[in-house]
């Protein structure tokens, strides 16, 4: 029987032990790494997006402005390649396309850019002839300055649109109606402009201006259904203010007549009145007539009872000519405060100031019109004062008083 010999080991190495290494050393199944890439295995994931984060493409957020980024900023120049007229239009597309966004604002500095870049010079100051050979393109001057011309009236209107519809009114007059009166100078047939024209007026409450600039649209286009809705609008708030201004005119025709008629009541019953620069705050209390065009009705005055030796008062809001002081001192007195009963009706005796400084006894039975009327007492800053002394302290009250007048 033959016997079997055992087979000798290969010497071709193991594919099985060759991908076990490989998974243990990468090095051993893959290429080396280009050198540009080498350094980047030696940052962190941080680092590297940092680093992305540079390149427009991959950007999440704008760079400081201190920051030189000079991918950014050759990204940015390419929004500046081409004539003056296909950069504004460039920009006049942006603007567009945030107006039908809404996005005012970012439409109105489109817009703006736009306008910015017709103005730029054809030739760039400063150009050495190289450049300008370089730059050489066969453009239609025509053409392009027609293009360039709609291209204005078109971003000055839009424009106007823009500050139309953030209704900033402070920059309304300075801005939106410029541009206006530049688009309309450059096309007198704009009918969005004229449109715009009449709501920005409208929106100043110019209202002659809203409606001139209505009706020159309108003569554009009489069928412009815009400007005859904007028309309507001008024409209630025409009628509105018109109503407002009549009714401030009425209210001040009789606020000056009563202060006519009451001027005259005062004089005719020989009452000296005079008004100070610092006048007290009586709230609603005035004189007044009980008919204020009616200068012979009855005449009432604030009056404020005075107790000098105890440093209090009484205000009564409305006394009546024809009422005596001791009408109201018969509910007024004993006041409150009053804890040795010095002050009652029949233990008081009342005085006022006269024109000339001094004092005089005014009689608790007559009537203020009397009192008031005869000429010697005045009515200071539409106040009748009345000082209550008792009638024990009311000579040594009035020593005092003229002391401090300097009259002895």
């Amino acid at each position: 029987m033959a016997s079997i010999t055992p087979q000798q080991p290969s010497e071709t190495p193991d594919i099985v032990d060759m991908i076990s290494k490989a998974r243990l050393d990468p090095k051993v199944a893959s290429a080396d790494v280009p050198p540009s890439l080498a350094n980047k295995r030696q940052v962190t994931a941080d680092e590297l997006y940092k680093e992305l984060n540079r390149y427009p493409l991959f950007m999440t957020e704008l760079p400081a402005e201190d920051e030189d980024n000079e991918y950014l900023e050759a990204f940015k120049a390419l929004a500046y390649e081409g004539t003056r007229a296909e950069i504004a239009e460039n920009f006049k597309t942006q603007g567009n396309e945030a107006v039908r966004e809404k996005r005012w604002l970012d439409a109105r500095e489109f817009y703006s850019k736009a306008l910015a870049a017709l103005k730029v010079p054809k030739v760039p100051a400063g150009a050495s002839p190289a450049e300008l050979e370089m730059k050489v393109e066969e453009v239609d001057e025509v053409a392009e300055e027609k293009r360039e011309r709609s291209l204005e009236e078109t971003c000055h209107a839009n424009r106007a649109l823009c500050q139309l519809e953030m209704s900033i009114t402070a920059l309304l007059n300075r801005i939106d109606v410029c541009d206006l009166l530049i688009s309309l100078k450059l096309n007198s047939r704009n009918v969005k402009a004229w449109y715009r024209a009449a709501s920005a007026c409208l929106a100043l409450d110019k209202l002659p201006e809203a409606l001139d600039a209505c009706e020159c649209g309108l003569r554009v286009e009489p069928a412009n259904t815009a400007l005859a809705i904007v028309k309507s609008k001008i024409e209630k708030r025409t009628t509105h203010v018109a109503g407002i201004e009549r009714s401030r005119q009425e209210r001040e025709e009789r606020v000056r007549s009563e202060e006519s008629n009451l001027k005259y009541a005062l004089k005719s019953r020989n009452i000296v009145s005079r008004t100070t620069k610092d006048p007290p705050d009586m709230e609603d209390a005035t004189i007044k007539l009980e008919n204020p065009v009616e200068p012979t009705s009855t005449l009432s005055f604030p009056v404020i009872f005075l107790y000098p030796l105890q440093a209090q008062s009484d205000f009564v809001k409305a006394c009546a000519e024809t009422e005596t002081l001791s009408e109201h001192l018969s509910y007024i007195l004993p006041p409150p405060w009053d804890q040795t009963g010095e002050y009652g009706v029949e233990g008081t005796e009342c005085y006022m100031e006269t024109v000339a400084g001094g004092l005089i006894k005014a009689g608790r039975k007559l009537t203020l019109l009397k009192l008031l009327g005869s000429g010697k007492v005045e009515v200071l800053d539409g106040l009748v004062k009345v000082n209550v002394v008792p009638k024990a302290k009311a000579s040594i009250w009035i020593e005092e008083f003229k002391l401090r007048r300097g009259k002895q």
